[in-house]
């Protein structure tokens, strides 16, 4: 059959399928204070974006002194617990970013590791004796009555309890659940890091399900607030936690983020507004190893630093291992500072402002920033007790990118799946697909991976016919040297058919 009359096409051309997301402002590097140096000592090394460690850094910090000050704020004293939310694809460095500012909580966990393996040997030869002891009383007891009982009952209160299992060492948890978690805070280290470089999977798993999403998102808006954890179970019943403090950092693929960003559970829960999240533009192409450079120094020293911090004992009660943070106070000048910023954020919600479609995000940007202050002036000084205005300013400057990333990652996060698979097919017919035409087959044996089964490549390819990015061919037309039934002609550019 031969080829059919040239199409005529709208001069307008093809309409987008999303609107462009403005480019994100430059992540203010030089306001991460005692920070600095080992983030930009883990970009050069990686040449990723600079968003990617600084997130790394500043979870790691928030992780390593959360336990020991909480922070003014104008709201009261709030925890120093940061959540952070990365959002970058596959290839772009994050686990490369993370674990170089990593490997000093690693080193710890496992010292301590092996140091409790130590201790719970003491402890199984502590517990066989107590438990043996009890068992002797008990059965002394049942052959009596009287006084015998009573005697019975003064030897165990004088045994007293069962002797404590030394606590868990680890710090960090990757994808728990709400009960995991809550075991773990009542026998392990009352500060804890939900850190994770394939946060999807915490994202997707078990604690984020249907039936589990929201008791695990009220239990991590819990924590981020400081309160306590509540959790009744028909089994061991109702148990309180007080003085426990949770850092997040989870970094997730965009597809994973902007199914996660449009959940209205996320949103209206306040979840989502509790992270500092950014998307920082991709640097793949661009990471000649000529310009990669390393500053080992950097890295040790802030190596050395969060050891430093996790060699000291937390201030907790030794039976209860509840938390005992002091309030590091905000120096006049810091305070002041933090009003301004917070009446500014505040004007900009109102109707028609510039933040009146994310007030969740913006209405805690001002706690953030305190957050923050907080945990670059424990970093550089673990005694501080007053935040200065010079920390006060670079959290600002902080928490200021922050809400414009928000902003700017509002509208993405309406974008619904099949969108996004057909934006991706969309590019990859851009870059990479040669020919004129595209067929099904072609999609699925050639194309991005999420599209790689035929229903999805069809329902793709249906929304690029709509939006005009392809033109269906009459049945019949030659296409590579046989009839098709059915195919498609690819749009290049405005009102150009190839």
């Amino acid at each position: 059959m031969n080829a059919p009359e040239p199409i005529q096409f709208t001069p307008e051309g093809p309409q987008p399928l999303v609107r462009e997301i403005a480019p994100g402002m430059a992540y203010p590097v030089q306001s991460l204070g005692p920070l600095r140096p080992a983030v930009e000592a883990v970009q050069g090394m990686t040449q990723a974006p600079v968003a990617i460690p600084a997130q790394s850094a500043l979870a790691v910090a928030s992780l390593a002194v959360q336990g020991f000050a909480d922070v003014d704020t104008l709201g009261g004293p709030r925890p120093v617990s940061l959540y952070a939310l990365t959002i970058a694809r596959s290839g772009e460095r994050k686990s490369a970013c993370d674990a170089p500012l990593l490997i000093g909580l690693r080193e710890f966990e496992r010292e301590q590791a092996k140091a409790r393996r130590d201790e719970m040997q003491s402890w199984e030869n502590a517990f066989a004796l107590w438990k043996g002891e009890r068992d002797r009383i008990l059965v002394e007891a049942k052959k009596g009555k009287g006084e015998k009982r009573t005697a019975a009952q003064a030897d165990l209160e004088a045994l007293g309890p069962e002797p404590a299992a030394p606590p868990s060492a680890d710090r960090t948890v990757t994808e728990p659940t709400f009960e995991g978690l809550t075991k773990l805070f009542a026998f392990g280290q009352p500060s804890l890091g939900l850190f994770s470089d394939e946060g999807g999977q915490f994202l997707g798993g078990h604690a984020m399900s249907s039936d589990h999403r929201q008791k695990t998102l009220a239990a991590l808006n819990d924590l981020w607030q400081g309160n306590p954890i509540r959790r009744t179970r028909a089994g061991d019943g109702h148990a309180t936690l007080y003085g426990r403090r949770l850092a997040v950092h989870l970094m997730v693929q965009p597809t994973v983020a902007r199914a996660f960003m449009s959940d209205p559970m996320a949103a209206d829960t306040g979840f989502l507004p509790r992270f500092l999240i950014c998307e920082p533009p991709s640097t793949i192409g661009a990471r000649m190893q000529a310009n990669a450079r390393r500053d080992d120094v950097a890295l040790s020293g802030f190596a050395a630093r969060l050891r430093d911090i996790l060699d000291r004992h937390l201030p907790m009660d030794p039976e209860t291992r509840e938390l005992e943070p002091r309030t590091l106070q905000l120096a006049p000048e810091a305070r002041a500072l933090l009003v301004g910023f917070a009446d500014a954020i505040e004007a900009a919600q109102a109707p028609g402002g510039d933040l009146a479609h994310i007030t969740g995000a913006a209405s805690k940007a001002a706690e953030q920033a305190a957050r923050i202050a907080g945990v670059l002036t424990l970093w550089g000084d673990l005694d501080a007790v007053k935040v200065q205005a010079g920390d006060m300013a670079d959290a600002i400057a902080l928490a200021q990118f922050y809400l414009s990333e928000a902003s700017r990652l509002a509208s993405a996060a309406t974008v619904s799946a099949e969108i996004d698979r057909a934006e991706s097919l969309r590019q990859w017919l851009r870059e990479s697909w040669a020919e004129p035409e595209i067929m099904v087959r072609d999609v699925v044996r050639c194309g991005p991976n999420p599209l790689r089964e035929s229903p999805k490549a069809r329902a793709a390819l249906g929304i690029l016919e709509k939006h005009g990015w392809i033109i269906p061919l009459e049945p019949g037309t030659v296409v590579r040297g046989a009839a098709r039934k059915e195919a498609w002609a690819i749009v290049k550019g405005a009102g150009h058919v190839v």
